[in-house]
């Protein structure tokens, strides 16, 4: 097992990505044959296809702002707790605790699993 070695504002960037609704440089940070799974989806392998799941997510909302409270670090692995503020299409704000797990292949993440429930976006 050897320990990640990332570098400095690996997840700031990565957030900003997603923050930024930038499904393309977000797939820059996951591997070409890397999963990804937000929440009871089913899992979607291969960056394109993950760039194109996240995309499509983009567009059933407004924007988003995630805010990371906490990180923890074992091995090849990486999790994060925080709240994300989604801005739902009729303009209203959510905010949904989530925690992020992370698995690596070198400096790129080889697994993405998102643990949230999201259902409170899409409520009436």
């Amino acid at each position: 097992m050897h320990a990640i070695v990332l570098h400095e504002g690996f997840l700031d960037g990565l957030f900003k990505a997603i923050d930024t609704m930038d499904a393309t440089q977000f797939g820059s940070f996951i591997a070409e044959d890397g999963e990804f799974r937000f929440a009871s989806a089913p899992v979607v392998r291969g960056r394109d296809a993950i760039i194109a799941a996240v995309d499509g997510f983009f567009g059933t909302i407004d924007g988003l702002a995630h805010s990371v409270t906490r990180v923890w670090r074992d091995g090849e692995s990486l999790a994060c707790e925080g709240e994300v503020c989604y801005r739902r299409k009729d303009g209203n704000d959510v905010i949904i605790p989530f925690v992020d797990v992370f698995e690596f292949s070198g400096e790129l993440i080889s697994s993405y699993r998102i643990y949230i429930d999201i259902s409170p976006l899409y409520a009436e």
